[in-house]
């Protein structure tokens, strides 16, 4: 596979860096599985898994249950670059979850981060 080098990492090995981000803020690693399971579809023992079997980056998102349909509500900037321009689909992935943890370790409100569409009313 050619791409960039968080490709091959292990989620394993990003994964700590999501928690201290969180908890530094004052926020539970409850909150971030909570966004994690919204975008990936991953349960508590899923998750444990991927970290268990040091699953890489390309492959935790290729073997998620279920990718969100709303992900693509997710915008903003991240590491310099828009989450919504950004070309690459496995690149976004990353970049969506990495705006979710720096949302929950903003103290945005969940019902926020976890985005919905607007119901329409009538």
């Amino acid at each position: 596979m050619t791409g960039h080098r968080i490709f091959t990492m292990s989620f394993a090995s990003i994964y700590p860096h999501y928690v201290a981000k969180v908890e530094r803020k004052g926020h539970t690693v409850v909150e971030l599985h909570q966004v994690i399971t919204w975008l990936t579809g991953y349960d508590d023992a899923g998750l444990q898994r991927v970290l268990d079997d040091e699953t890489d980056m390309a492959t935790f998102f290729e073997r998620a249950p279920r990718m969100n349909p709303h992900a693509t509500l997710i915008t903003g900037v991240i590491c310099g670059h828009r989450v919504e321009d950004i070309d690459d689909p496995l690149m976004q992935k990353i970049r969506y979850l990495d705006k979710l943890v720096d949302e929950v370790a903003r103290g945005k409100k969940m019902s926020s981060i976890l985005r919905e569409p607007a119901r329409s009313t009538g």
